[in-house]
């Protein structure tokens, strides 16, 4: 996985677990669990390069939806209702999605 210069296995298989069930994933939850929330500002650039797939500079609903799958292939997707929560936290400026600084914010917050 790309994330694993960054993320430790042990880090990506903690924060999977902590929201293995529908209904369960906490941005904040998996940002400590997976051990980005102590990464520094340039990690977080590349980590935030890896979840923008279509390299769009931002972050869009449909991304966050298969955020887990970025950091394990057979993860499974984030519900409606965790993807928008997700998007409503780290989306600051109302556009619908979350840039590169919103994205270091929201980890870091």
């Amino acid at each position: 996985m790309a994330l694993a210069g960054i993320l430790s296995d042990a880090e990506i298989a903690a924060g999977l677990a902590s929201c293995k069930d529908a209904e369960t994933f906490s941005c904040k939850t998996f940002f400590a669990k997976a051990g980005l929330h102590g990464k520094s500002k340039e990690q977080l650039t590349k980590v935030f390069a890896i979840l923008d797939q279509d390299k769009s500079g931002y972050i869009e609903r449909e991304e966050l939806q298969k955020f887990l799958q970025n950091f394990a292939a057979s993860a499974r997707l984030l519900t409606d209702k965790e993807t928008k929560a997700f998007l409503d936290a780290g989306d600051t400026d109302g556009d619908g999605k979350i840039g590169v600084d919103e994205f270091i914010a929201l980890v870091s917050a």
